[in-house]
């Protein structure tokens, strides 16, 4: 059995332990929903302050200009980037992801009606996020198509000559299960289709490459492994294949003037802006980018350490230690993982169900410092107690001292106490 001594071994050796002292992580707590929101860098706070008191309550108006927030969403879009395979002028921060997702699916859909008007199902996965499934069914019953929900195993043999577009998360949210995207996006375009992919649960944490892939298009959440803050801007992804297609009648359906060909020439008609400029839409939240920022660049901090493959490979031994430990410490105590084992299908979170009690488990583990989070099952899932691993600031020990709090909390009852069992507003 693993012991605290070996965990502490691990971290000893750990080339990317200096980077948990980019954050503020609040004494006593070991912070397991990273996957949720992030935790706040230490530069955020003073970097908020200046454009706050600087470049917006001296500067003013200026700052636009001279502060260049008028280039922020392409900026900041090209450094995440970086970290899911986009080349520079691909990527732009913005709006929310569920905002996002209909600027994409949408024109997504208005490609696939001038390519092959036949084409009319949008295809997802059954346990996909709701708000990506909630955006898809809007649309589909705007535009007259039909959403198809389908278990993970069978998606690639439900793709057939009506499929329109693939809508997938990369990783699941509630179990942690990552789909081989290169082959299910080839397996896409074999029959003829496009794929969106919300990256959400993705981007900072595992290695993404939507290039090499040749996906189409991507959106993505600034808050959870990017550590923008809650609500940060999100962001789009547009091949340049399809960027280089697009004309003037192949219109997002939020036509802003931010995403104008030329926005400050204040025509009456809209004239898309060239490529993924064109999903900008509404005056930009300089605030929250200034935020977003801060956490984009502690994940660009791991480069020199290894960037993306050196926190795949923490990653992978946080979540490999997390299981082994719950396998043999919290043995008899109806837990259930829900997580594959398999490293290529595995995020960085591990989740587990329970017949019972899962909701007042995680309460009462957040009343003791772990910070984990709970989704809530139907009669065809169970209730999911959800833990997810960044590895900018969590230790192999943060993960022993996790787990002995959850066999502490199991074998004494504790999460049958009361109070444990009311139910919040926020899960």
């Amino acid at each position: 059995m693993t012991t605290l001594t070996d965990c502490q071994k691990l971290d000893a050796q750990d080339p990317l332990s200096p980077l948990r002292e980019l954050f503020r992580i609040p004494e006593g707590v070991i912070y397991l929903d990273g996957n949720s929101l992030g935790v706040m860098p230490q530069a955020t706070p003073a970097r908020v302050q200046t454009v706050v008191e600087q470049e917006w309550g001296v500067g003013l108006i200026r700052s636009w200009n001279t502060a260049g927030w008028f280039e922020w969403p392409q900026r900041i879009g090209d450094k995440i980037g970086r970290l899911i395979g986009a080349d520079p002028g691909q990527t732009v921060a913005t709006d929310s992801t569920s905002i996002n997702l209909f600027k994409v699916l949408s024109l997504a859909m208005a490609l696939q009606q001038r390519r092959s008007p036949g084409r009319r199902t949008v295809i997802s996965e059954r346990s996909n996020f709701p708000t990506d499934l909630y955006i898809a069914e809007a649309l589909c019953r705007q535009h007259g198509w039909t959403l198809q929900l389908i278990d993970a195993q069978d998606l690639p043999a439900c793709l057939n000559a009506n499929t329109g577009v693939l809508l997938l998360t990369h990783v699941n949210y509630r179990t942690g299960a990552m789909h081989d995207m290169a082959a299910l996006t080839a397996a896409a375009h074999a029959v003829g289709a496009l794929t969106v992919w919300d990256l959400a649960h993705s981007a900072g944490a595992v290695p993404v490459d939507l290039n090499g892939a040749d996906a189409d298009f991507a959106v993505g959440c600034g808050y959870k492994y990017l550590n923008g803050g809650p609500g940060a801007p999100a962001f789009v992804w547009l091949n340049p294949r399809h960027a280089a297609a697009l004309d003037a009648d192949l219109w997002q359906p939020l036509a802003g003037w931010w995403g104008h060909a030329a926005p400050f020439a204040f025509m009456p008609d809209y004239q898309p802006a060239p490529g993924v400029t064109r999903f900008l839409c509404g005056t930009q939240p300089i605030i929250s980018l200034a935020a977003l920022e801060c956490g984009v660049d502690t994940v660009l901090a791991a480069e020199p350490l290894g960037g993306m493959a050196a926190l795949r490979a923490k990653s992978l031994s946080l979540t490999d230690l997390f299981i082994d430990l719950v396998e043999t410490r919290c043995a008899g105590h109806g837990l259930e993982m829900v997580t594959p084992r398999t490293h290529a299908q595995r995020g960085s979170q591990v989740c587990l169900s329970r017949q019972e009690g899962a909701y007042a488990i995680v309460q009462a583990l957040i009343a003791r410092g772990v910070i984990g989070d709970f989704r809530a099952g139907d009669a065809e899932q169970p209730d999911i107690l959800r833990f997810g691993f960044t590895p900018l600031y969590l230790s192999h020990a943060d993960v022993w001292h996790a787990v002995e709090h959850l066999r502490q909390v199991l074998e004494s009852g504790e999460w049958q106490r009361p109070e444990f069992h009311r139910q919040h507003a926020v899960t």
